[in-house]
């Protein structure tokens, strides 16, 4: 963990691949966590954990299987969004998107259970800032 501030600026210029997370800090179990998205990423699920979005630049589209069916939100610069643990989801930006996330620690990028992981999507736990 870093004693220094940390300027989100400065941690979104630090990289440039899409859907590829970075970790900006922790607090107690939990990462904070940057990424720059675009296209889509892939359906998935975490079975013991919400994932909490907020759209620092563009626009997020989720879609979301619940029981009661298929939905997508759609989230704008400074909107946030919990999706709750168990629900299948997949995010996606029409345009270039920043966005920042709160997981618990050691949280896959394409959850417990997904779909065939796509080439542009890094399955990863993020990656420390350099």
């Amino acid at each position: 963990m870093t004693a220094e501030p940390v300027l989100l600026t400065d941690a979104l210029a630090s990289f440039t691949d899409r859907w590829s997370p970075r970790i900006v800090i922790s607090v107690n179990d939990y990462d904070v966590r940057v990424a720059k998205v675009e296209g889509e990423h892939v359906w998935h699920v975490h079975d013991h954990t919400d994932e909490f979005f907020l759209v620092l630049s563009g626009e997020l589209h989720i879609s979301l299987r619940e029981p009661a069916g298929e939905r997508t939100v759609v989230l704008a610069r400074g909107a946030v969004f919990t999706v709750p643990r168990g629900t299948e989801h997949k995010p996606y930006a029409r345009v270039p998107t920043e966005i920042l996330m709160l997981e618990p620690t050691g949280t896959s990028t394409v959850g417990d259970r997904h779909d065939e992981v796509p080439g542009h999507v890094d399955a990863t736990t993020g990656h420390a800032l350099r």
